[in-house]
């Protein structure tokens, strides 16, 4: 069994960032009114679970160990920072604000992970798979606005 940093380096940032995602839609679904949207977010949830499955089937071949799982912390401040950025406003255009913050903070990393990290077949096109998921979500969400 390889341990190549760079694959686990890669999948780790890959996982934090879909386990950031299935937090705060799983944070914010209880505030979404508009049917549309809600099926969206429910939809875009399934797509970072798929994503986190297929990061733990990969792992495996470059360690023994399991990836990096979101801390306890992270969660809290994600839930936090939903909480208080809806507290004024519930609207489905300021969830959908929030969301596609996130969400380009999530296409950000991902694009410099394509980009910087040299990684076998297999990782990058997961990478791949992430990024253009994330931007098809952005595009649909701007109906929202």
């Amino acid at each position: 069994m390889s341990d190549d940093k760079n694959e686990i380096n890669v999948l780790d940032e890959l996982n934090k960032g879909a386990c950031m995602g299935m937090d705060a839609i799983h944070f914010i679904l209880d505030k979404v009114k508009d049917s549309k949207l809600h099926k969206l977010l429910e939809k875009q949830y399934d797509e970072y679970k798929s994503i986190v499955k297929e990061i733990c089937k990969l792992y495996p071949n470059y360690s023994d160990k399991k990836p990096h799982e979101t801390s306890t912390m992270n969660k809290f401040m994600t839930w936090a920072g939903v909480e208080m950025r809806t507290m004024n406003d519930t609207s489905d255009s300021k969830i959908t604000e929030l969301l596609l913050q996130g969400t380009n903070m999530g296409i950000i990393e991902g694009r410099r992970l394509l980009n910087h990290k040299n990684t076998d077949e297999r990782v990058h096109k997961l990478v791949s798979k992430y990024v253009n998921m994330q931007e098809e979500v952005v595009e649909n969400l701007k109906k929202f606005l």
